[in-house]
């Protein structure tokens, strides 16, 4: 059993207060993953969690014991490290066995251990060598070694891939995945990374500004966001937001910006009675925007004209703009547009999203 749980969890560095308030329980076996931008506080929460940050306030819990004074050495956990912080100066498996030998392990279980990760990781024949003569892929699974010798309760990883180039990315993110598979263990992983934090995560924390703005599984923050700070951050593209006045007529509800006039369908519309002629954010997903067809109804259709056009092979992304709107929409590959083209797009009204104007919250 290897449980976190962060209770009403506060930092300030003077008068400065970056983590704010944080609850969170972390299940036993469970992959969680801090997302968020540079400053909103994940990695200072990773710290205090490990024990390398001293906490202001609030309790720590692993493994059901509050840990709040309780040295790094002392919880069981182990951590890897952006920067790899690996010895230059020991071999691969001198580096995997200095936390060993400073807890006294027999000789003969440091070996065993440091082989039975070796062959976890397809290093075997990499032992001998200095980090120097590793690549970076390399290094980073010599890192990922030196913490699973230790056999901890829980993980802890602070962007251990933002050094290693895109495809090595897509590479290791699928060996991570597969190793806490086959390990079995608690892990906290902190990234600015959203595709990373989708692909990885059983379930991700937003944070923005020290303060947590929603927990939940990756495709339920995909398409329930619970404000528009998630719903732009997770997704890419990121989704499409128009700031619009609502409007009521004609037995519908209109939200109104220049160049733009969309109906509401009526499951969103329903939610804005008694706004009539407030602000609001629509939201959509640009895979959520198509070509308008004879089958499209006009209340969701507009006009844009084409400002840029990114070719991806997959797919085509259309930058557009409606008045003062810009809209990028996801459409087939084989279409050709050019720059300046004036088409109408349509929106998918089920993926229609609302937001307060002032909240931001998601109505």
């Amino acid at each position: 059993m290897a449980e976190v749980i962060v209770h009403k969890l506060n930092k300030k560095f003077d008068l400065t207060h970056v983590v704010k308030d944080v609850d969170l329980q972390i299940h036993d076996k469970e992959f969680v993953v801090f997302v968020g931008p540079s400053g909103c506080g994940k990695t200072t929460t990773l710290r205090m969690i490990a024990g390398l940050e001293a906490i202001t306030s609030g309790d720590i819990l692993i493994d059901n014991t509050v840990v709040n004074d309780v040295p790094p050495m002392d919880r069981d956990i182990a951590m890897v490290f952006q920067n790899y912080a690996l010895y230059p100066h020991m071999s691969v498996a001198g580096n995997m066995a200095f936390g060993l030998k400073m807890r006294k392990f027999e000789k003969s279980e440091i070996e065993a251990r440091i082989k039975r990760a070796a062959d976890i990781l397809g290093i075997g024949d990499l032992l001998h060598r200095k980090p120097r003569q590793l690549s970076g892929g390399q290094r980073q699974r010599v890192a990922l070694g030196r913490a699973i010798v230790r056999d901890p309760k829980v993980f802890l990883f602070d962007e251990p891939l933002s050094n290693l180039d895109a495809k090595l990315r897509v590479q290791m993110r699928v060996e991570l995945k597969k190793l806490h598979e086959r390990l079995g263990t608690t892990a906290i992983y902190v990234t600015h990374d959203q595709v990373e934090a989708m692909t990885l995560g059983d379930r991700v924390v937003v944070m923005k500004d020290g303060v947590v703005q929603q927990v939940g599984e990756p495709l339920e923050l995909y398409n329930t966001p619970a404000n528009r700070f998630v719903a732009g951050f997770i997704g890419s593209p990121a989704m499409n937001f128009a700031d619009v006045t609502l409007a009521a007529s004609n037995g519908k509800v209109w939200a109104e910006a220049p160049g733009l006039r969309i109906g509401l369908p009526e499951q969103v519309a329903h939610r804005v009675n008694g706004r009539n002629g407030g602000k609001a954010t629509v939201g959509i997903r640009p895979e959520d925007i198509h070509i308008a067809g004879p089958a499209d109804p006009a209340e969701l259709c507009f006009d844009v004209e084409v400002e840029v056009v990114e070719q991806l092979g997959s797919e085509i992304l259309l930058d557009t703009r409606a008045g003062d709107t810009t809209f990028v929409a996801s459409v087939e590959p084989t279409l050709r547009m050019r720059v300046h083209d004036h088409l109408k797009l349509a929106m998918n009204p089920a993926r229609l999203h609302l937001f307060d104007a002032q909240t931001e919250a998601a109505i």
